[in-house]
């Protein structure tokens, strides 16, 4: 397992843009699939985007396509979220999480180590 350490949340105006990054710790970083999983008040944690262990395959829910974009730095140990356009829903606290193998889904169960959380406040 890998120690996940989110940041960057914050309260942003509608239409405007964060970027959320998350630090891990561990030498098996660059082996692990990564993922943001969001969850808002009153609601369950959901997927938002995942990425390959070597950045080549990224995929999205389809609420966030062509929104938010999500990368990663093997050599920094760190994973990131650019979120531009953003909107009232998509308020939540993000949360990044390691899947422990190369590759992984959008499937919560697929993730082994989760960090604390960043909240992300979007004003209309």
């Amino acid at each position: 397992q890998v120690q996940l350490v989110e940041s960057g949340g914050g309260l942003v105006q509608a239409g405007g843009s964060l970027r959320l990054s998350c630090a891990a710790s561990g030498r098996t970083f660059s082996s692990n699939a990564m993922a943001w999983f969001r969850q808002a008040p009153g609601k369950e944690r959901e997927f938002v985007a995942g990425i390959s262990w070597n950045g080549d395959y990224t995929f999205y829910r389809d609420s966030v396509k062509g929104r938010f974009t999500i990368s990663r730095d093997n050599a920094k140990n760190t994973v990131s979220l650019q979120l531009n356009r953003l909107n009232s829903e998509d308020t939540a606290v993000y949360y990044c999480a390691a899947a422990g193998r190369p590759f992984a889904d959008r499937r919560q169960s697929g993730y082994n180590s989760w960090g604390q959380g960043t909240q992300v406040t979007v004003s209309s």
